[in-house]
This record gives structure tokens, sequence and C-alpha cells, in this order.
């Protein structure tokens, strides 16, 4: 519920492994910074050095970069390039 109203809960995304730079606004895959064996999935809002600012656009439910701080770059494991249906 992280991403909603961008992203329902259940939705099929299509991502694919990192081929370039993160840009803002790019929808990334990264591993949760508390558990590994989890993934997130957050917008990138903004990029200072080589560090990453993830944030969920559901602010309410989200746990992001104002919780856990700025990812690496080499940190991201997917992006987001399109969406599909349940």
């Amino acid at each position: 519920s992280s991403m909603v109203p961008t992203y329902l809960p259940g939705e099929r995304l299509t991502a694919v492994r990192r081929w370039r730079k993160v840009r803002v606004g790019d929808v990334v895959v990264v591993h949760d910074p508390a558990d590994h064996q989890r993934f997130l999935l957050k917008r990138c809002v903004a990029i200072i050095g080589n560090q990453l600012d993830l944030r969920g656009d559901n602010a309410d439910f989200s746990t992001d970069s104002r919780s856990f701080g700025l990812v690496p770059s080499r940190d991201v494991v997917w992006l987001v390039t399109g969406s599909g249906h349940k």
C-alpha cells in the first residue's frame, strides 16, 4: 500500500535489471535495509551524490528514506518499466 495510487496491492509490474543510472522520478526495487530477504518498491525523489532519497507515493503507509535514510544507488536491483493487470 506504500505506492497507492500509482500501483495497487497485487498489481503485476514489469521490472528490469538496472542498465542505467537512476533518475529522479524512477520507481525502483531495492532490498529492505532492515531485512535483506524483503524487497521494497519506492520512487526516487532526489539524488545526492551517489545516494538516493526513496519514498513511497502513499506517505502515510510507507517505510522509506524518511525512516531508513538515503540508499546507495548501487543497491538498486531493478527499475520498474511498466505495470500490468491483477
